[in-house]
C-alpha cells in the first residue's frame, strides 16, 4: 500500500448494502463513521478505551472534520483505513489524520484530518489532558519532518 505517511495503524473494512446511498456508492456520512472507527480502534490499541475514558473522567472530542472525498467505494469494496496522530499539544488538542485506501487498485478514496479537545466527561467542558493520555497518545505522536 503507497500510505502518505510511514506505519499508520490501519483496520479493515468491507463496504456492505447498508453503506450505500441513492447514487449507488459509500454515503458520505458512512466515511465518518469509519473514521470514528479507527480512531477509537487505535485508542484502545493504545490502552485508552471508553472504560479507561470514564475511570478518568476525561474523553477526546471531535471539534472539527476536514474531509476530501477522492474517489468512490462500492458495496462489497475491501478497504483499508490508516491513522496517524500528527500533533499534539498535550494540554487540549490532538490532531489525526487519516487515508482510506482501496488495495484491489491502490486507489486512495479519502484524506482527512480531525482536531481532537480533551473535554471533561462531567461537564462536557474542556480539560487539561490527564497523564494517561500523555502517556499512551504522546509517544504515538508521528513525528514529521
Amino acid at each position: 500500500m503507497n500510505w502518505d505517511l510511514a506505519t499508520p495503524f490501519v483496520i479493515d473494512l468491507s463496504v456492505g448494502a447498508d453503506d450505500i446511498d441513492g447514487l449507488g456508492h459509500a454515503n458520505n456520512a458512512v466515511y465518518v463513521t469509519w473514521l470514528e472507527r479507527c480512531a477509537w480502534r487505535h485508542s484502545q490499541r493504545l490502552g485508552l478505551d471508553l472504560s479507561e475514558y470514564r475511570r478518568l473522567d476525561r474523553a477526546m472530542a471531535v471539534v472539527r472534520h476536514e474531509i476530501d472525498y477522492l474517489a468512490a467505494a462500492y458495496e462489497n469494496d475491501e478497504l483499508q483505513l490508516g491513522t496517524w496522530i500528527v500533533e499534539s499539544d498535550q494540554k487540549l488538542k490532538m490532531t489525526r489524520r487519516f487515508q482510506l485506501m482501496r488495495p484491489r487498485d491502490g486507489a486512495t478514496l479519502l484524506r482527512a484530518h480531525t482536531t481532537f479537545c480533551c473535554i471533561e466527561l462531567s461537564s462536557g467542558k474542556p480539560k487539561r489532558m490527564p497523564p494517561e493520555f500523555i502517556d499512551g497518545y504522546g509517544p504515538a505522536v508521528l513525528r514529521l519532518a
